[in-house]
Formats: C-alpha cells, sequence, structure tokens
C-alpha cells in the first residue's frame, strides 16, 4: 500500500515539472525602473505635552513593486514570465510633532523645527545612497525568479501575485532594506550628536 502511494505521488509531480519546464525557454531579463515618491511634511503639535526640548519625527516607507509581466501562450496553458519592475521606494511622508508649549514662528518653535528637518534630510540622504544598491538587488532578485505555468487565463493574476510575493521575500532583496535600516538609525544619532542643543538653549536665555 505505501509503495503504491509513492509511485501515484511521484505520476502526480511529472506534469508539473513538465510544465515548469516548458516556461523556462520564456524566462526575460527585466528591466527595472526605480523611482521615489514625492514626499510631505506635516508638522503637528499633540494637545498633549511632549518633551519641552525635542521633537519627533515619524517617517512613512513607500515600498511597493508594480510587476509588468509577458504571458505566453503554449499547450495546455500560460507561461507568466517577469518583464518589468516599477518599483517605487522611499519615504512619502514625515509626521513632525512639535510639544504645544512652543508657540509657532517663535525662536524655540523654529529651534526644535530646524532640528527635526535635519533628521528629515538624513533619512533621505540615505536613500539616495542606497539607490543603485536597491536597484541592483531588485534585479537580481527579479532575474532568480523562473516563470509561472498556470492552465488558464483566470490564474494569470494569481501568478503574477505569487512572482510578486517571490520577489519582495528574495534574500538580497531583504538585506538590503535591513542595511538601509541600519544606515538611517546610525545617521539619525549622528544628527542628535552633532547638535549639542545651543540653538534652542539661546531662546531661553
Amino acid at each position: 500500500m505505501q509503495i503504491k502511494n509513492i509511485i501515484f505521488s511521484a505520476f502526480l509531480f511529472i506534469p508539473t515539472l513538465a510544465y515548469s519546464d516548458d516556461c523556462m525557454p520564456y524566462k526575460l531579463k527585466p528591466t527595472i525602473n526605480l523611482t521615489s515618491p514625492q514626499w510631505v511634511k506635516q508638522v503637528v503639535q499633540p494637545l498633549q505635552e511632549m518633551d519641552l526640548l525635542h521633537g519627533d519625527v515619524i517617517a512613512t516607507m513607500n515600498d511597493n513593486y508594480d510587476i509588468v509581466a509577458d504571458i505566453t501562450n503554449i499547450e495546455d496553458g500560460f507561461c507568466v514570465a517577469i518583464k518589468e519592475i516599477d518599483a517605487d521606494v522611499g519615504y512619502s511622508d514625515f509626521l513632525v510633532q512639535i510639544d504645544i508649549r512652543h508657540k509657532p514662528n517663535t525662536c524655540s518653535y523654529d529651534a526644535i523645527l530646524a532640528h527635526e528637518d535635519e533628521h528629515i534630510r538624513a533619512y533621505l540622504s540615505v536613500m539616495d545612497d542606497f539607490n543603485s544598491e536597491l536597484k541592483n538587488s531588485i534585479y537580481n532578485a527579479a532575474n532568480s525568479i523562473m516563470p509561472v505555468f498556470v492552465h488558464s487565463e483566470s490564474e494569470i493574476d494569481s501568478a503574477i501575485d505569487q512572482l510578486n510575493k517571490k520577489l519582495q521575500s528574495h534574500p538580497e532583496l531583504i538585506l538590503v532594506k535591513q542595511k538601509i535600516n541600519a544606515a538611517q538609525e546610525i545617521r539619525n544619532k549622528r544628527v542628535d550628536q552633532l547638535d549639542d542643543g545651543t540653538s534652542l538653549k539661546k531662546c531661553f536665555e
């Protein structure tokens, strides 16, 4: 009984391998289009008091990958391959928070806002520095993914979703994002280390 089950499973698996092999000739070298979102800054003053001497920046990362697929009709179905990646990666929003006790357009308000703007520049500079490495990582990830075989046209969208998941879970793409996060943390700490608070202290003299 056990031997029959093994033989049956192998018999079912052979067609899947055949279909995958049939799609290999349709693999393409993907084109990568990497853009950054147009970012916006919003400054708010929460009703609840914050740290009087320090503001805060909340950065929102945009991380979207749209696949342009090449669809080839072959016997028994379709081969779905990655033709192009339209990637939009970077910061779309910065929310700056300043303690409500600092009135807008006052010395202390402007000093804290200037410091938080330095943090925003730190975030943006890291993305600029990693632009080439990020694009290469997206290319290597996309180029490693083989075309997917589907039996019917109705399955094509699901196949593209499957390709997108493989892309975003690729180790090289995950690694470059980790490096970006680490660089951002280091650069933001440097912003705080270089600011001795002199500008803000003068506001209270």
